[in-house]
């Protein structure tokens, strides 16, 4: 009997047995099709990463713009400590807005430029008033006609002076501890992988950054040292997001070297393995900040969460985009600019082919066999290309040669 026969009485037991073997002899071709849900849960999904990155990137440029308009028409509404200046904090039982400004007219401040904010808590509301810096007369003065408008002893309403000074350097500080973060990971980064992944990760850290400062402008919510920590914060996990990606890319690029297959493919496959993980991670990581934000500050008052765990949302929303939609995309990028993967730039596996790719397949012997294919039948259509596709995955399709004949016994 010959090999051809053992090879196909192999192939159907592989068929029976309800899995093949690909040309590495190792790997899965025919495979039980899940539900979308099962497929994103055990990473066995298809979507092409790469082929939707336009929309990604312009979305973020024009997040981006929108940022860099607000924060030249609007400004940031920096809190006390980046300012300096005056805050009251008066009970707001027979205080309003109005009576607050005719105090601070009656003293010479300027109540138009006054930031004049109502607190809810347990205990009741509250108003806070900062104004820019006053003499220590001022503030003692204002404190006791606020006092004496809402009713309450003096030592209820309660006043803070931060000198512009200190908050000038608070800013200068947290911009230092920003650009030495973000050289050390720079470093990091291209000494564990290399220099272009570490580009990519900074680019999309700064993108966090961008768009959560974006969020903060446009909708006037206060900058206070709490928003600074949480965005140093949004750093570290932005950081962790794509690191999770880079080492799948780093693992797969090892899995393709020997074969010629386009940089696009590597991000592809891993995107779709790290997918739920990355899910996963990023819900994990919302959940306990709603409850800081509607429990915490919304429902028990305690308004001093409110900024930390805002730009924490943001930041981790804005973190996980970025590691799908910017890092990679932009890490392809640069790596189809090398001459091993410059002459495969357009070229990537979509659909039936990318999916066996995820699934672990080789993907020099699928492209020679569904070329093979597509040559003998000559189909176009796309409908007539998948069908070749699947074909070219049963075990018998990726034998990368013809089986030689059995040798004669001799007798």
């Amino acid at each position: 009997m010959s090999d051809t026969v053992d090879t196909s009485r192999r192939g159907a037991d592989a068929a029976d047995s309800g899995a093949g073997t690909d040309d590495l002899g190792s790997v899965p071709t025919t495979h039980v099709r899940r539900g979308r849900w099962g497929r994103l849960y055990h990473g066995e999904t298809s979507i092409d990463f790469y082929g939707r990155r336009r929309i990604g990137l312009i979305v973020s440029a024009v997040l981006i713009v929108v940022t860099v308009g607000s924060l030249f028409t609007r400004g940031l509404n920096l809190g006390i400590d980046f300012e300096g200046g005056v805050a009251w904090e008066v009970p707001a039982g027979q205080v309003t807005a109005d009576t607050v400004r005719d105090v601070l007219e009656a003293n010479g401040i300027a109540a138009d430029s006054a930031k004049i904010q109502t607190l809810t808590s347990d205990s009741g509301s509250r108003l806070r008033v900062q104004v820019g810096d006053q003499r220590a007369d001022v503030v003692q003065t204002v404190q006791t006609q606020l006092a004496d408008a809402a009713g309450v002893d003096v030592s209820e309403v309660s006043s803070t002076s931060v000198s512009s000074s200190w908050g000038r350097s608070i800013t200068e500080k947290a911009v230092r501890a920003l650009v030495i973060f973000l050289v050390l990971v720079a470093l990091f980064i291209s000494w564990r992988f290399e220099w272009r992944m570490a580009i990519a990760a900074i680019v999309a850290m700064v993108h966090d950054v961008l768009i959560s400062v974006g969020v903060y402008s446009l909708f006037g919510f206060e900058v206070t040292p709490a928003t600074v920590v949480a965005f140093l914060t949004i750093l570290g996990f932005s950081l962790y997001d794509t690191i999770v990606v880079f080492d799948k890319v780093n693992e797969n690029t090892a899995r393709f070297a020997g074969s010629r297959s386009p940089y696009a493919d590597t991000v592809n496959v891993s995107m779709n393995q790290v997918l739920m993980r990355s899910l996963n991670t990023s819900l994990a990581a919302v959940l306990p900040v709603l409850s800081l934000l509607v429990i915490g500050s919304g429902l028990l008052g305690a308004v001093a969460l409110r900024e930390f765990a805002l730009a924490l949302l943001v930041g981790l929303l804005t973190g996980s985009y970025s590691s799908i939609f910017i890092a990679a995309p932009l890490l392809t990028m640069l790596k189809e600019r090398e001459p091993r993967y410059k002459n495969l730039i357009g070229e990537h596996a979509t659909g039936l082919e990318l999916e066996r790719l995820v699934l672990g397949g080789s993907p020099e012997g699928h492209r020679r066999e569904v070329a093979r294919a597509r040559r003998s039948v000559g189909a176009t259509a796309t409908k007539e290309g998948e069908a070749i596709v699947a074909a070219a995955t049963t075990p018998e399709a990726v034998l990368t040669h013809p089986p030689r004949p059995r040798k004669k016994k001799r007798r």
